[in-house]
């Protein structure tokens, strides 16, 4: 199943390089990686970065996501940024991060706008979703993986399904400073059952074919040494990076490694 899905890499470089070194890194990603026709690669600078940057990187190889954005197209929203003044700059955006959830307090119902947001104007929202430790631990991962894909798809459209990317992304795995992390990784069999779990709910509200054809990506303590075990699990799409995206030399390794998991 999985094979039929072109992979897809993110970078996501945080709160982290500003513009010039961001230029001079997009300019280092520009050299190492090879353009695969089977590996879609979208880094995700900050704000400030993404027009130089847009006008830097190389789009036959990368496409640009926003980190973040307000729900509303304009207004008086001082210091906030919206999907509308987005549009044309970037492909995607990440929606509903676990940092933006637990450190930021973004609720569900803002989640569900920033989605819909994305799709009217022309972006892709990669929607995170995971667990927390104490909620895996008390036995609702599932639960809240149901209750978090189900806000954040609740006036997705079949036809918009084709535009939306999931990110499996457990908040006990994260390992980049967040103060919540433990620095651990899902086993493939844990892995495994939530990927299922998402296609399943996925399959229940829009059918068999958007099950299959939607992309769900791996968020969390990853990097070019166990990149490949969480690519071999079956249903998983491509990475969503933290900290390994800003190092070019595992950046790199790792797109390598998912252009060779798609030859597979």
């Amino acid at each position: 199943m999985s094979e039929m899905r072109k992979k897809l890499i993110v970078g996501n470089w945080k709160m982290n390089l500003n513009v010039h070194e961001a230029s001079l890194y997009i300019h280092q990603l520009n050299e190492k990686i090879q353009g695969h026709h089977n590996v879609e690669v979208v880094v995700a600078p900050t704000l400030l970065a993404l027009q130089p940057i847009s006008l830097q990187l190389d789009r036959r190889k990368f496409k640009l996501a926003a980190q973040n954005f307000y729900w509303r197209d304009h207004g008086a929203y001082t210091g906030e940024v919206s999907a509308s003044q987005l549009r044309g700059l970037v492909d995607y955006a990440i929606v509903g991060h676990s940092e933006r959830r637990h450190v930021f307090h973004e609720h569900q119902k803002e989640i569900r706008s920033k989605v819909q947001a994305a799709l009217r104007n022309n972006i892709k929202p990669i929607i995170c979703i995971g667990e927390t430790a104490h909620e895996k631990a008390a036995g609702e991962a599932l639960d809240v993986l149901h209750d978090q894909l189900l806000a954040g798809l609740a006036n997705v459209t079949s036809d918009e399904m084709a535009n939306v990317t999931i990110a499996y992304e457990p908040v006990w795995a994260l390992s980049n400073g967040s103060n919540f992390a433990e620095h651990a990784v899902p086993t493939p069999d844990d892995l495994k059952k939530a990927v299922k779990a998402i296609r399943s709910q996925i399959e229940h509200l829009y059918g068999q074919k958007a099950s299959k054809e939607v992309r769900v990506l791996y968020g969390g303590s990853t990097n070019s040494s166990n990149a490949a075990s969480f690519l071999s699990v079956d249903g998983v799409d491509g990475l969503l990076i933290g900290g390994a995206s800003l190092k070019h030399h595992e950046f790199t390794a790792i797109v390598e490694i998912a252009h060779e998991s798609g030859e597979k």
